[in-house]
């Protein structure tokens, strides 16, 4: 079994949201993680908070960031086990974030630390 990593693309929720409507998606999300982990297939994860960020690029420039109004910007992350990127990538489809327009889940399989991947 390897360990995939679901990124979360969207915007800061404290933009386009009440503070109602993002307890219900903490609620949906830890609901949908406790399913995972019911299967014993949750490694880990956390939300990534869009402040006090910065981005640093190609020959040390720092620039602020990210910026929350762009539904590309990571807003979090999880870690599960599963059989194939098909299973992982099931999991993904439950994932409240997707309830946004233009919001994605991306699926990678994590590098193993064989010294091969």
């Amino acid at each position: 079994m390897d360990e995939f990593i679901l990124i979360f693309r969207h915007e800061d929720g404290n933009k386009v949201a009440s503070p109602e409507q993002i307890q219900i998606w903490m609620k949906q999300t830890m609901d949908w993680i406790g399913g995972i982990a019911a299967q014993n297939k949750f490694v880990g994860g956390n939300g990534l908070s869009f402040d006090d960020a910065r981005i640093v690029k190609y020959n040390s420039v720092v620039t602020n960031g990210p910026f929350g109004e762009i539904k590309e910007t990571i807003g979090g992350y999880i870690i599960v086990k599963a059989e194939s990127a098909d299973e992982a990538a099931e999991f993904a489809k439950g994932c409240p974030v997707l309830q946004g327009d233009g919001n994605s889940v991306e699926v990678r399989k994590l590098a193993k630390r064989d010294g091969v991947h």
